[in-house]
């Protein structure tokens, strides 16, 4: 790094620069520089009109909005007061019985029929107490079962705005159906000297509401305005047939629970901004929704403005690439593919041609990339010798102790006269010996592995007067991979010293080998039926500083874990499963790498070279 950093400093005090060269060049920057200005600037006037535009926008919606709220409240109110003369002068002061209670009813309409289909007055049981114009009842309307009945006497003291339906309370002999919306509300009926609960309803004709939504909806840039209640049902709407039949939506329920002001939506994908404006005494919503194409409608012109002023900047800017490519491009160009090519292993000669601050970039890189083949095989090699020490530092961990034993008991079996075992103990001791040595070599084939543990084991059994049974479950393809020598008898070591090593003949003490292929890996299974462990102390054994020295060969699990994942890397090695009284599972896994001389030299060289079927 420090050779690179003086170099970079060399290179901005290097001497024999062409000072024209260098002066074209600022020339060609600073009128680059000026055209991006150029559309910089446009785009900010483009960005700032649009923004523009948007408030714009805003402004006369909100304004529309403003102004038919107050001639919707102006339209209700007038309509209110039609039900309170209703209420306070006529129902509150004359008797039901009164011819005179008609009459007067008869004449509130007249005063306000264009804006009124009906007035008329209930008792608490539904029956039809007066009503105004005079007309027939339809046959048993069911009064009590609807809604503005029912949401009057639940809330006496409200008067209640009901969504647009049909009326269907009056035969009026044309046989015309009359959209409205219905007023209702609790009154107190006089009924001789008793006071009686009643309903009055006014249902004001919905066609003056829809006139007044109709002519705020003639604009033309795709922004509409509609009218719901706080339940988001709808009141009006310029496409309530089509939402009624399921062609449209409308995101009614969201602008129904929002209070006044701006917000934005999306509906269908399409993100738009919705305005809500509140109706006194009734809670409903008169929400005005403005598409984004509304916006972009206002600035067409500009935007052909500035994609004509950008083909302009376009063209003279390759114009300029002209003239720089021929002073500058051209040797950088051929310094890039040079770099390149020796990046790629060609290792040529790098390009030094041009202005002599391109040849000497070139110098520098040279020099670099040298330096940097010196370092890195400095490097490797300093790896590789660190590797080899550390899984030397672990291989030199297994201490003699079992062979001393093994020592021992041949000797025992020689003077107690019992050749015959002597012979087959120094038989497997010799196949264990001279796989324990394998010439030098720390890579085995998994067949080598398992001989040596059917050697150990072998003589364990000898040892321990086959106290306990070993079984062997191999799969025959998984023989010819690669695996790190002496992984699998300390594994066998803690499964007698820690499992079936103190249980009787009788109690069928069993270390069961298996061997799999799994995917692209290979896992060998060590389990005994033992004494076992928590899992919480077997969670502990892999830990550095757990290693268990006690009776084995002092390797413990915790080397065999490091030599693994030394060799194959850090997503592989060990895993223990183990519950007390019940016995212990110890998983081995490693990558499936066909066992060949080359694949032997790489991995005790640091290489890891391709799975088996890769």
């Amino acid at each position: 790094m420090r050779a690179g950093s003086r170099q970079r400093i060399n290179f901005m005090h290097g001497k024999g620069r062409t000072p024209r060269g260098i002066q074209l060049t600022v020339m060609v920057a600073f009128m680059m520089v000026s055209l991006i200005l150029m559309l910089t600037t446009s785009l900010v006037l483009y960005q700032r009109f649009a923004l523009s535009s948007r408030e714009t926008t805003l402004q006369n919606t909100e304004s529309s909005l403003e102004q038919t709220q107050h001639t919707l409240e102006d339209y209700l109110v007038s309509m209110r007061q039609v039900s309170d003369a209703v209420c306070y002068n006529v129902v509150t002061e004359l008797d039901v019985g009164d011819p005179a209670l008609s009459q007067e009813l008869g004449l509130i309409y007249e005063s306000s029929q264009d804006s009124l289909v009906s007035i008329a007055l209930y008792n608490g049981s539904g029956s039809l107490l007066a009503a105004a114009p005079v007309v027939s009842q339809k046959t048993d309307p069911n009064v009590t079962s609807q809604e503005w009945f029912q949401t009057a006497m639940a809330g006496i003291e409200n008067v209640h705005f009901s969504t647009p339906h049909v009326q269907n309370l009056f035969d009026d002999g044309t046989k015309n159906y009359y959209w409205v919306i219905s007023l209702s509300r609790a009154v107190e009926v006089l009924d001789g000297d008793d006071t009686k609960m009643g309903v009055l309803l006014v249902d004001m004709n919905y066609s003056g509401i829809s006139q007044i939504m109709d002519q705020i909806n003639e604009t033309t840039n795709g922004q509409y305005y509609y009218l719901c209640d706080s339940e988001g049902n709808l009141i009006y709407h310029p496409r309530k047939v089509q939402i009624s039949e399921g062609t449209a939506k409308e995101n009614t329920d969201f602008a129904a629970g929002l209070t006044d002001g701006v917000y934005q939506d999306t509906l269908q994908g399409e993100k738009r901004d919705i305005l809500v404006r509140t109706i006194s005494y009734t809670g409903w919503k008169l929400v005005g929704v403005i598409p984004n194409e509304a916006y972009s409608s206002r600035i067409v012109n500009v935007q052909y403005f500035i994609i004509l002023f950008f083909l302009v900047v376009v063209m003279l800017l390759l114009a300029v690439n002209r003239l720089v490519s021929g002073r500058i491009s051209r040797p950088i160009l051929q310094l890039d593919d040079s770099v390149k090519a020796y990046e790629a292993g060609e290792k040529p000669q790098i390009v030094s041609v041009g202005p002599a601050e391109v040849r000497h970039l070139g110098h520098s890189i040279q020099k670099s990339y040298e330096q940097i083949d010196v370092l890195m095989k400095q490097i490797v090699q300093e790896q590789n010798e660190r590797r080899k020490s550390e899984f030397d530092a672990l291989q030199s961990q297994i201490n003699p102790h079992f062979l001393y034993n093994t020592l021992d008991s041949i000797t025992w079996m020689v003077e107690g006269g019992r050749n015959e075992e002597a012979v087959y103990m120094i038989s497997e001791l010799a196949k264990l010996l001279r796989i324990s040595l394998s010439k030098g070599h720390t890579i085995l084939s998994v067949e080598d592995e398992i001989q040596h543990a059917r050697s150990y084991m072998n003589i364990q059994k000898v040892r321990y007067k086959d106290r306990f049974a070993v079984k062997y479950d191999i799969a025959p393809e998984i023989l010819s991979c690669c695996t790190v020598k002496l992984i699998l008898q300390p594994i066998l070591e803690n499964a007698i010293y820690y499992g079936v090593g103190e249980m009787d003949e009788d109690d069928g003490g069993t270390i069961t080998v298996k061997g799999v292929r799994t995917g692209d890996d290979v896992e060998i299974t060590v389990e005994d039926n033992g004494q076992g462990m928590t899992q919480e102390t077997a969670e502990n054994v892999l830990k550095e500083g757990n290693i268990v020295h006690k009776h084995g060969s002092g390797v413990g699990l915790v080397n065999v874990n490091s030599r693994i994942r030394l060799i194959f890397g850090r997503d592989y090695g060990l895993t223990i499963e183990s519950e007390p009284d019940v016995g212990t599972r110890v998983h081995i896994r490693f990558p499936a790498v066909p066992f060949t001389p080359e694949n032997q030299k790489e991995l005790e060289q640091g290489g890891i070279p391709q799975k088996e079927g890769a």
